[in-house]
């Protein structure tokens, strides 16, 4: 199978086997059978919330789109331990599990987050997603574990009675929502972009502002060479990375930080990205007439 047979293959398999999701309702019906009305009414509404607005993040993608998919989506993995606690039968529990992890193994590839950010695009530009760094990506880990728990816990802990428990919870998954929820927005708008001008690096998690180079300030772009002394744009990411070379000096500014309020100004002639397929942006980028090496 082609790479662009697969790129164009993926987004259909997400949809359809998040379709295929509602099948699994069986199971989160059998792990609250015996419950009180509330917590089987916020537990039927919870789980049409989760499926109709992924759903429709899935046919209508965009950055933000790509985001809620990528947040939300994963709730149904956390859905079908539950419904093993709650003692669904093993059937319906496969009915739940196998189209989740498929829909949401596609939905974490590399070719839907291109095709939902490039939905987004602006005239001639190619948008092509940046991996995430290690530190933010283990960051963003972490608080969505604490950010499901609390959700998933909170409202039922509160359904069911359970004051003491449920109220802090939800609390918390209510502030974790306000102040994560934009900087996992900000991890979908990673990208390096191919205009007709130039290219620019849009990274608001590493840089304070984008980085835009010139076609002819452009001298060289291709894999990085392990020796390379190239200042460091990634993060750091893990993986292969793109140098970009340039005949004059570029001027950018790293993100702030509490340590760097004002963020660290370094000037450069050289540079690395991470794209999520570096191969692709590099065919890309030779396909717009840029001097790939």
């Amino acid at each position: 199978m082609t790479t662009s047979t697969i790129t164009r293959v993926l987004p259909w398999i997400a949809r359809l086997a998040w379709l295929a999701v509602v099948a699994g309702g069986a199971a989160l019906e059998a792990a609250v059978d015996g419950r009180s009305d509330p917590v089987r009414w916020l537990v039927g509404i919870g789980g049409w919330t989760v499926w109709g607005t992924v759903l429709v993040a899935l046919l209508i993608p965009s950055t933000l789109s790509l985001t809620w998919a990528r947040v939300v989506a994963p709730l149904s993995l956390v859905a079908v331990v539950a419904s093993i606690v709650g003692g669904a039968d093993a059937v319906d529990v496969a009915l739940l599990a196998m189209p989740s992890l498929v829909a949401v193994g596609a939905l974490f590839t590399p070719e839907v987050g291109r095709w939902m950010v490039q939905a987004s695009a602006y005239g001639d530009e190619d948008r092509l997603p940046l991996r995430t760094p290690v530190p933010a990506g283990t960051a963003a880990v972490v608080t969505w574990l604490v950010w499901s728990s609390s959700l998933l816990i909170g409202p039922l802990a509160l359904a069911a009675g359970n004051l003491l428990a449920g109220l802090p919870l939800t609390i918390v998954a209510v502030a974790a929502s306000v102040y994560v929820g934009p900087r996992w927005f900000r991890m979908a708008q990673r990208w390096l972009v191919l205009v007709p001008a130039g290219l620019v690096v849009h990274d608001p998690v590493v840089l304070a502002d984008t980085v835009m180079v010139r076609s002819h300030q452009l001298i060289g772009i291709g894999l990085a060479r392990v020796d390379t002394e190239a200042a460091d744009l990634t993060g750091p990411a893990s993986g292969y990375a793109v140098e970009v070379m340039t005949n004059e000096t570029v001027t950018t500014v790293f993100a702030f930080t509490p340590k760097e309020p004002n963020g660290r100004a370094i000037h450069m002639t050289s540079f690395l990205v991470a794209p999520s397929r570096p191969g692709a942006a590099l065919r890309r980028a030779a396909e717009r007439g840029l001097p790939v090496t």
